[in-house]
């Protein structure tokens, strides 16, 4: 994200000053915060997600802050660019992660499906506020962080662009798991690096309004000159050092060259004779204005998160851009609460929604098109019938895009858009079950909060291609009854003694990882993105059903053991023996998804239909 190259040239600068950092406001990048964790904890990254191990992450991360005196404010990324501006960047990374994964055939680098909405509630259980950002979000954090003096939180390069007063701290230097304690006091600090453009322009000698200049030509997820066909020339000829990477010889010689100049458009005049003469002049108009446009995204201009955070309000929609007013305005106040999927913005804007990107066996088709009736019914509810929408997913290796029609069931029929929070319940929830293929009655027999997993788990059997095996369905609501123990445990605070299935459990987890299996990564990727889509229909439809604690739905590393165990031979039963309270929560989920569909396992057993 932002200046490619431009962070690894600050890190090896002399510009990054030590800093002990407390007791301050700290306005933090909750997208970069969240991919950080995830990624640089010893979390399994190899099985589709390993969220609990992930939770505890997040929870010690709260934790070092508060030890420390920092009253953090987290701002999440809605992703609403409503221009164009960004789209191909973001294409042409989702493409890079396809074949990324088809390399790599593990899930490595990729972040797994259920994280942001795991952080979200990971966050409102810890009561630290947060706001999923319905505009550019660098903006917002850039605006909260002048607005209150402190400094930001972040991995992002275009922090080293934004003015900061107090100055931006990156994520990569920040010791949080070292906290530490001020000689001659009792105070704790985070030890980190703390950054200023104060002492980046006084480093290199240009005037601090021309940074915003220096990132539009070096290049961003705006624009990149290089992409429309030009290359830049700089007069000065001495030759490169050695050893010294490209990247930085061409920030040096820019930086240089920008220190001649005083005010942004001056530089901006002189830019077609960086310009190879020889390149496409015609272009020139276009390229100026792209310019032009990149630097004006570094101007902080007044945001709107500081009176959510400080009256929980929403703004006030007479106040919103103008691409906004396709919103209800009953939306607008649980999209920042994240209890919105934020992507519904591009749908309402026609615009197009690029798909995730999981390991599977690219010899069959997207595991997103097990979810796309889902899907459908969300853009139904959105747009009106027989609307369009266009998708990007993976088609073998490559990015391609297709157009899905948006349909609405018959419960959905008499439902607006503008008043959706006002239908009753019973017509919420049935337009819900309906899509899933799932009767009310039906959910009777499992926990409120564990009726959507089985609904979706109801819904995946019957539409997942290849179509699952017994084992495959096992694993996943062994795994449901792991994710209830763990979080019932956990509820009351681990006075729960283990007890005799947790511990079984747990010793397959504590085997290690199965080597890959590419089927049963795909079929569980199946799952997750329809249980990824159930999840943002249920939001959207205001919760007919109880939303689950995403932390204890999934754990990749033992579904995955448990997949091979039950293909062994391994009963269930004997995983589940000693607790009655596990073996009647297994049976009555297999007995809700197996309905009208009896089957015997390799044990003899028989699975009957539940009798009404």
């Amino acid at each position: 994200m932002g200046v490619q190259g431009l962070t690894s040239f600050v890190d090896h600068g002399a510009i990054l000053t030590d800093y002990h950092f407390r007791n301050s406001k700290l306005v933090i990048d909750g997208c970069i915060l969240y991919h950080s964790l995830y990624f640089n904890a010893r979390v399994d990254q190899h099985h589709g997600g390993d969220y609990d191990d992930f939770e505890d992450q997040v929870c010690e991360f709260f934790k070092a802050l508060r030890d420390c005196g920092i009253d953090p404010f987290v701002v999440i990324d809605g992703g609403s660019d409503h221009t164009d501006k960004k789209f191909e960047t973001l294409r042409q990374r989702v493409q890079s992660k396809i074949k990324q994964a088809n390399h790599l055939l593990q899930e490595s680098g990729l972040l797994p499906i259920f994280v942001k909405q795991v952080f979200k509630q990971v966050l409102s259980s810890l009561k630290v506020l947060f706001a999923q950002c319905i505009f550019e979000a660098d903006q917002e954090i850039a605006s909260l962080a002048k607005r209150w003096n402190c400094p930001v939180l972040s991995n992002d390069s275009d922090f080293y662009i934004f003015n900061i007063q107090a100055g931006y701290l990156p994520l990569s230097h920040f010791q949080w798991q070292n906290v530490s304690v001020q000689g001659g006091s009792s105070q704790n600090y985070i030890p980190c690096k703390r950054y200023t453009t104060t002492s980046f322009c006084r480093h290199y000698n240009i005037n601090r309004q021309l940074l915003p200049v220096f990132a539009a030509i070096a290049g961003n997820d705006y624009v990149n000159l290089t992409n429309m066909g030009f290359s830049i020339k700089f007069e000065d000829k001495s030759s490169m050092e050695p050893n010294r990477k490209p990247r930085v010889d061409f920030f040096n010689r820019l930086l240089k060259w920008l220190a001649r100049f005083q005010e942004q458009q001056e530089a901006l005049d002189n830019v077609p004779r960086l310009i190879d003469p020889r390149d496409n002049q015609h272009n020139m108009d276009a390229a100026i204005q792209a310019l032009s446009l990149s630097i004006e995204t570094y101007q902080i201009q007044p945001g709107c998160l500081e009176r959510f955070f400080n009256d929980g309000k929403a703004p006030d929609p007479d106040l919103l851009p103008d691409h906004l007013s396709v919103l209800p305005d009953w939306t607008l106040l649980p999209l920042m609460k994240g209890t919105l999927p934020s992507y519904m913005i591009y749908i309402l804007l026609l615009r197009p929604v690029i798909q995730g990107v999981q390991v599977e066996d690219h010899s069959l088709p997207s595991g997103n098109i097990t979810s796309r009736p889902i899907r459908q019914v969300f853009y139904g509810l959105l747009l009106g019938e027989r609307r369009e929408v266009e998708e990007y997913d993976r088609e073998g290796k490559n990015l391609t895009s297709s157009k899905v029609e948006a349909i609405l069931p018959s419960a959905a029929q008499q439902l607006l858009l503008d008043t959706l929070d006002q239908a009753p319940h019973p017509v919420r929830l049935e337009v819900f079950l309906e899509t899933l293929g799932v009767s009310q009655s039906t959910l009777n027999g499992v926990p409120p909060h564990l009726g959507l997993p089985v609904a979706v788990t109801y819904y995946w059997r019957r539409h997942a291609h290849p179509q699952p095996d017994l084992p495959l369905l096992q694993a996943l609501l062994l795994g449901l009854v792991y994710g209830e123990l763990c979080r019932q445990r956990k509820s009351q605070r681990g006075f729960i003694e283990e007890g005799p299935v947790l511990e079984r459990l747990r010793g397959l987890i504590q085997r290690g990882a199965r080597s890959q299996d590419l089927g049963v990564t795909h079929a569980f990727s199946q799952w997750k993105r329809c249980m990824r889509d159930g999840l943002d229909l249920n939001q959207l439809l205001c919760f007919p059903l109880l939303e689950p604690q995403c932390a204890w739905l999934y754990k990749g590393t033992l579904v995955h053991q448990l997949v091979g165990q039950l293909r062994g031979g391994v009963t269930p039963d004997s995983l589940l023996m000693e607790d009655p309270f596990s073996g009647q929560l297994y049976r009555a989920m297999l007995v809700i998804i197996m309905e009208g569909n009896p089957i015997e396992d390799d044990q003899g057993w028989t699975v009957v239909k539940k009798k009404s």
